[in-house]
């Protein structure tokens, strides 16, 4: 029987190595045309039928008298069998999958299938045109983007001062102080309209207080499509602790509660309409907030609106605090002054909405944003990157791009803060002393091939969820930096019409970019000139 059970192994192991598969470079022409291959596997099965007749005869001939050693000797026979049948499966997939993979091969070039696709690689760019382009940029708008600034900082401050004045200190919402996020207060800020993101953290008013279940907790069941997100839950401080009944009910004046001084202020109860929740529930709803906080700011703005010589109107009405500034000059300033839940003691904040985004999640969910720490990451770079980098003016070309290619096609999926991911997942990964200024043209044509082979595989991670990478100086919260990185893609792998799209306007922006840098490059190195880059931009 060990005879048999060796010659089993050795014929499975012939059929192995003799298999057309195993040695795929010799066979990645013609595989199957081949004649004298077909020829030689119709051999080897002629030969595998042969040795297969000589074991069935061989066990024929054993001892059946011998029940015992028969069964178990039976037992082995199919072990042995469904073993060598496992292996030779096993190998025969892998090398079918290698032989795909070595006839098929995929690099940078080959990132679409489309016929005329265009690669960043062979992209015609002009060192001299990218450097005036990015001089006029930096040097024109910088004292522009400085007073800019300025002015929308004193406004807000003042805006917000008057918000808190309308509202009820004891019943209404508890606003703090704006923080300045986005490309105006990253120095990276190229397009007008001149466009100024603020958000504004605010908190419920006492005895009432936020609890946050985000989605990579590990009691959540946040769906698929809300990854990234989390719910605000508004609670009463002490509510499960045996709480005072004084501070839940208005007692009238004949009762008294011993723990409490009389003078204290009795905190009447507030239904769920007033914590601005969503229907039946206790969880923070954006739509509420959002009507909330737009009444509050056209009431803020009527009591301060006759010290200011200009005009102030709502650009959209779904999103509160876009505001549209006008002067008497035609001077256009927008705000975006975001209502925000701060997630406890950290840097992220939980949004009502995003400037860029065409749709929100539904309530409950609040996306997390991660915008403070990405602007101290750039913060961060900036003190170790060559003394005149271009990791800012690659972001400002190929956002440049984008909204040139955007005004003549339409919008897509695409975003500004795509790109500015794509950046910064390359300053995560290249050395600092590559971002001179010398290879400016190499790392524009980097971030640019980054974005197309996201947009191949329809995958682009948050550059702060789940990264490894990040510097811990950072000090992004240790719950964040262990959950599963978030595909910024998602929706692209679930609408096919929406990937293709976005993939049409980034070839044709790759297509124009020459042109349209060009074209917008206020002074060229021969001195000729072109249009007004103030004016066009």
């Amino acid at each position: 029987m060990q005879g048999a059970i060796t010659r089993v192994c050795m014929v499975v192991a012939a059929a192995i190595l003799n298999h057309p598969l195993f040695f795929p470079q010799e066979n990645t022409t013609l595989p199957e045309q081949d004649k004298e291959l077909m020829a030689r596997m119709r051999q080897h099965e002629e030969r595998l039928q042969i040795e297969q007749a000589k074991l069935e005869k061989e066990l024929s001939q054993l001892d059946l008298n011998q029940e015992e050693t028969r069964l178990e000797e039976g037992y082995s026979w199919y072990f042995w069998s469904t073993v060598s049948f496992v292996i030779f499966f096993t190998i025969e997939m892998c090398r079918v999958g290698s032989a795909d993979t070595e006839v098929r091969p995929v690099d940078d070039e080959d990132v679409f299938s489309e016929s005329g696709s265009v690669s960043p690689s062979t992209m015609v760019l002009d060192k001299d045109i990218l450097s005036n382009f990015c001089d006029k940029c930096t040097y024109s708008s910088a004292h522009e983007n400085w007073r800019v600034r300025e002015f929308v900082e004193g406004f807000a401050d003042d805006l917000l001062e008057s918000l808190r004045s309308v509202c009820d200190r004891e019943a209404d919402m508890e606003v703090g102080d704006f923080v300045g996020i986005g490309s105006m207060f990253e120095s990276w800020k190229v397009c007008k309209p001149l466009m100024c993101d603020l958000i504004v953290p605010f908190s419920p008013p006492d005895p009432f207080s936020f609890q946050f279940n985000l989605w990579c907790s590990p009691s959540s069941d946040t769906p698929p499509d809300m990854q990234g997100c989390g719910m605000i839950k508004v609670t009463r401080s002490g509510e499960n602790e045996g709480g005072c009944l004084c501070g839940s009910a208005n007692l009238g004046e004949d009762m008294l509660c011993l723990l409490h001084n009389k003078n204290d202020t009795l905190i009447v109860d507030h239904g769920p309409d007033e914590l601005l929740c969503s229907k039946n529930t206790t969880y923070l709803a954006k739509d509420q907030v959002m009507k909330w906080f737009q009444i509050s700011v056209t009431k803020a703005w009527g009591r301060i609106s006759h010290k200011y010589d200009f005009e102030v109107t709502f650009r959209n009405l779904d999103a509160a605090g876009a505001l549209k500034i006008r002067f008497r000059s035609g001077k256009i300033i927008v705000m975006n002054i975001i209502p925000v839940v701060q997630l406890e003691d950290t840097d992220a904040y939980f949004v009502s909405h995003f400037p860029s985004d065409c749709g929100s999640s539904p309530d409950p969910y609040w996306p997390l944003s991660f915008a403070v720490y990405e602007r101290n990451l750039l913060k961060y770079f900036a003190k170790r990157l060559p003394q005149n980098s271009c990791h800012l003016h690659c972001l400002q070309i190929v956002t440049f791009l984008h909204r040139k290619q955007t005004g003549l096609t339409g919008k897509s999926a695409l975003t500004n803060y795509h790109l500015k991911t794509a950046l910064l997942h390359l300053l995560l990964s290249k050395r600092p002393s590559t971002w001179g200024i010398e290879s400016f043209d190499r790392r524009l044509r980097d971030v640019l091939g980054f974005m197309q082979r996201s947009l191949q595989e329809k995958r682009l991670y948050h550059v702060l969820i789940g990264n490894s990478k990040v510097p811990v100086e950072l000090r992004v919260p240790e719950i964040v930096r262990k959950a599963e990185p978030v595909n910024l893609f998602r929706s692209l792998v679930l609408q096919s019409n929406l990937y293709a799209a976005t993939v049409r306007h980034f070839q044709e922006m790759l297509r124009n970019s020459s042109v349209l840098i060009q074209e917008y490059t206020p002074l060229l190195s021969n001195g000729s000139i072109h249009h007004s880059l103030n004016e066009s931009i």
